[in-house]
């Protein structure tokens, strides 16, 4: 069962320039972008915690075309947009680890910058505003596209993050990795929230 809590890492205690970010983002959150009651330093450091895992627990339920990697230890490159404490708390968990051989990096991305070199992308709630654009500018391309809210799942995300009962879950759209070349393991699908569509 995919378990993003059995990683056999060790938490580490929170940098100085983390905890600014986690006052910036508790800040943005309690502006509407989160419900009030998760606002907590410590629940939203779980949050992001068990969300990193996931990602990259989904980097090994899911196959990229061959012609994908210019050589067989080609980093596989995980792109971040709008979701910066996501992204330290992946940089931290993937360092020195490969995924069929290839070494993981995390990459930090902005609004408009190119989504060339990137297999998986995960954009923050914070940007539903650019996901329809962004998620167009991913389609037909071998990324597997992960995002937290149903808009941008409903507007052509393969994986979407849902909390129920303040649990982490994701539900799948095995249509859409197909439309990106994408194989999705039958493991992942059974342990997703709901499984969307069906493959050809």
């Amino acid at each position: 069962m995919l378990d993003p809590t059995t990683n056999g890492l060790k938490s580490a205690d929170c940098s100085t320039s983390r905890r600014s970010l986690l006052a910036r983002a508790i800040a943005s959150l309690a502006l509407g972008h989160w419900d009030a009651g998760s606002a907590q330093t410590e629940s939203l450091l779980a949050e992001y915690k068990v969300k990193a895992a996931y990602i990259y627990k989904f980097a090994s339920y899911v196959q990229w075309p061959t012609t994908t990697w210019d050589a067989p230890e080609t980093p596989m490159v995980i792109g971040l947009l709008g979701a910066d404490l996501l992204a330290d708390e992946l940089t931290q968990m993937v360092t020195d680890r490969r995924v069929d051989n290839h070494p993981l990096h995390v990459r930090k991305l902005r609004r408009g910058d190119p989504l060339m070199g990137v297999h998986i992308l995960f954009m923050g709630r914070g940007e539903s505003s650019t996901a329809h654009a962004v998620l167009a500018s991913a389609r037909g391309k071998p990324v597997l596209t992960v995002t937290e809210s149903e808009p941008d799942f409903a507007a052509g995300s393969i994986v979407n993050f849902v909390v129920l009962d303040n649990k982490i879950r994701f539900d799948v759209a095995p249509r859409q990795g197909e439309l990106a070349n994408l194989k999705i393991s039958a493991r992942l699908l059974t342990v997703a929230r709901k499984v969307i569509g069906e493959t050809s």
